[in-house]
């Protein structure tokens, strides 16, 4: 199954639908299978009091608060439409994040998307998981800054939405939808998880991308990676490793005003990136070690036959002395070497002639 590549525009339009339709273009041209948004009302999200993050305030300043920078990011719905239909047009998935339950409401029943993207910040917003599950909508959900513990309650609530369990919401109720086996059957068929490390740019020693086979092994879940690197290495040694999804923020230009810019992909790199993730697709292969039909062809170059190391008379017995390993190997496997030591030459052997 091919890697599912998400071209992360966020909020890297600044504002401006004109900016975010040609995010859709360049995401479209570099071969991603989607390109997602964040869809929210700043107001509903964040509180007047809330501190930018460390990254927000190197990129953007001081001088305003985090709710005071993320207003003017805020896409309408008319603009949503809009996107959607060049999503259409330029046959690329169109994807959003939802950041607060009216958010949600609109993407899964106004906008009629059948996936929604659950950021890191919402795992443990248990009245938001709760409504996104409830759409009927599959959920990929991102796990930073989260334990294991968190990402299983977060899967309960997903499960107890999925189920559409009448019995009131409650972390018992959560916990036992997920151990049931109605509740596991349900987030194998909707959920998968991105592993995600919340910094940007997140350093690489915090990587750790070997929590991708362990969050594998916990939920039985497909799991993917959404990156906050610089550069495109991780995300290529994360599809090596078997995720299926990738997540990449990309920007038109790096040194645009706005949050995440810096931390972000420019056009050309966003095409070298889906480009070798389809040739890391390629080298994976499917586990059998056999050779392949273009090895079998330098099989006989490659390898080696028994042959003469000397001139062996007629009726001398081979020896370590007189017989030896050469290429090309389409005579004798040296495997057979010592079941000939001690047989005796059925005729004259020249120097280098492969022994028959």
């Amino acid at each position: 199954m091919s890697v599912y590549i998400i071209a992360e525009a966020g909020v890297n339009h600044n504002g401006s639908l004109d900016m975010a339709l040609k995010l859709i273009d360049c995401a479209s041209e570099a071969g991603a299978d989607a390109v997602k948004f964040q869809t929210f009302r700043a107001e509903k999200v964040i509180s007047e009091y809330a501190p930018k993050a460390e990254y927000q305030t190197l990129a953007t300043g001081k001088n305003q608060s985090q709710l005071e920078m993320v207003r003017p990011l805020e896409l309408g719905a008319e603009a949503h439409y809009a996107l959607k239909k060049r999503c259409n047009e330029r046959k690329i998935n169109f994807l959003s994040t939802p950041f607060d339950e009216d958010s949600v409401d609109f993407l899964a029943h106004s906008l009629g998307l059948r996936t929604l993207k659950i950021p890191s910040g919402e795992i443990t917003n248990a009245p938001l998981l709760l409504r996104a599950a409830r759409t009927g909508c599959s959920i990929i959900m991102s796990t930073g800054m989260s334990t294991l513990g968190e990402i299983e309650e977060a899967l309960g609530v997903l499960a107890f939405g999925f189920l559409n369990n009448e019995t009131p919401p409650s972390r018992d109720a959560f916990c036992k939808a997920f151990f049931s086996k109605e509740g596991q059957n349900v987030l194998k068929q909707r959920v998968s998880l991105l592993h995600c490390t919340t910094e940007y740019p997140a350093p690489f020693s915090e990587v750790n991308l070997r929590v991708l086979e362990t969050l594998r092994q916990a939920f039985g879940l497909p799991v993917g990676y959404s990156d906050h690197t610089e550069g495109i290495a991780v995300p290529i040694a994360a599809a090596a490793l078997g995720a299926s999804i990738i997540e990449k923020h990309f920007t038109l230009d790096k040194g645009l005003p706005g949050p995440d810019h810096k931390a972000s992909l420019e056009p050309d790199e966003l095409s070298i990136m889906v480009y070798s993730i389809r040739k890391v697709e390629d080298a994976l292969g499917d586990g059998k070690k056999i050779p392949t039909f273009s090895e079998l062809k330098n099989q006989s170059i490659a390898r080696k036959s028994l042959v003469a190391k000397q001139e062996i008379s007629q009726g001398v017995p081979f020896s370590e002395n007189n017989i030896t390993a050469k290429r090309p190997g389409d005579g004798i496997s040296p495997m057979l070497f010592w079941d000939l030591i001690g047989k005796k030459a059925s005729r004259y052997f020249l120097k280098d002639e492969k022994i028959q």
